[in-house]
This record gives C-alpha cells, sequence and structure tokens, in this order.
C-alpha cells in the first residue's frame, strides 16, 4: 500500500522504497522524463486546469467538473504525481511569484489567459504542443501501471527467492 501511494506521488519511488532500485530508477527517469519533455514541448503550459469565472458560485468546489468538461486531458496528467500539483494549486487560486521576479514560474501550468489566442498559437504552429500534452497524458497513464505494480509488491513476494525447478527436483531425488 504505502508502494503504490510513493510511486503515485513520484513515479517509482514505490520500488525503490521496496528494494527493487534499477526498476524504480527506470521508472521515475523514464516517465518524468516523458512528462517533463512533454511540457517543454507546449511551452511548460499544457499542464493546467481551466480559469473559472470569478462569479460563478461553485469556483474551486468541484474540480471534477473542470476537468472532465473542459480539459479532460488533466485527468491524465493528474497520475503523474506531484509533478501535476502546480495546477491543482493554481486552480485553487494558490499565489505565484510575480511575471518581473520569476517569468518561468509566473507561468509554470497556468491557464492560458487568452482562449482565442491559445488556439491561434495551436491552429497556426507545426503539433509540437499538441504532441506534448500527449506526451503528459502517456506520462501520467503509465504511472498507474507503476503504482498497481508497487502496489502489488515483488512478484514472489519480500525476501522470496525464486527457485530453479530443476535444481529443485534434483534436490528432492537425493
Amino acid at each position: 500500500m504505502i508502494g503504490g501511494i510513493l510511486s503515485y506521488l513520484v513515479p517509482g519511488l514505490g520500488q525503490i522504497s521496496q528494494g527493487r532500485i534499477g526498476k524504480g530508477v527506470l521508472f521515475l527517469v523514464c516517465l518524468l522524463s516523458l512528462f517533463h519533455v512533454g511540457q517543454a514541448m507546449g511551452n511548460w503550459q499544457n499542464v493546467y486546469l481551466p480559469h473559472q469565472d470569478p462569479h460563478d458560485p461553485t469556483r474551486g468546489k468541484n474540480p471534477f467538473r473542470d476537468i472532465f468538461q473542459l480539459r479532460w486531458h488533466y485527468a491524465g496528467q493528474f497520475w503523474i504525481g506531484v509533478s501535476a500539483w502546480p495546477a491543482l494549486y493554481q486552480y485553487y487560486g494558490g499565489p505565484v511569484p510575480s511575471a518581473e521576479k520569476s517569468p518561468f514560474w509566473h507561468n509554470y501550468q497556468r491557464p492560458p489567459r487568452d482562449e482565442h489566442a491559445l488556439n491561434q498559437i495551436l491552429v497556426n504552429s507545426d503539433k509540437t504542443p499538441d504532441l506534448g500534452w500527449i506526451y503528459t497524458v502517456i506520462a501520467g497513464m503509465l504511472n498507474i501501471l507503476v503504482i498497481y505494480d508497487a502496489f502489488a509488491g515483488p512478484a514472489y513476494g519480500k525476501g522470496a527467492h525464486r527457485t530453479n525447478p530443476q535444481t529443485a527436483s534434483e534436490a528432492a531425488a537425493s
């Protein structure tokens, strides 16, 4: 159970905590690389939750409505863990650094201010931003398998050693 939670937070961390270091590091490097390369392809702004109308009485109360009605991509991106949390932080109105102090962190996983301008960028550019959000969704979806692997644990149980069937039968015969 703990391994599954750790692998949700950081892909592969559950496997590392179970002593399966090589597998955990492989998951960690591959999935986080896929996610962050996808973000870079989208100018670090393709993982976000949409703005809500400030006069909407349900604002900030039901992110699932916004996720599944307006930005279903985030339902897949969410499973990468902590890497997708800045979008939730900004959805709930968390303070961010000013654009003058830190332009990168100011715009990181922030919803676009002008949806029309974003659509024009996507229509007039090559398909790199679209491919980037696909990478981020795939990374999140693959992490579900990593979470399950950590939750289920090693195939032969903790500390169990797999025996060679031929060696076991020879040992029984002697």
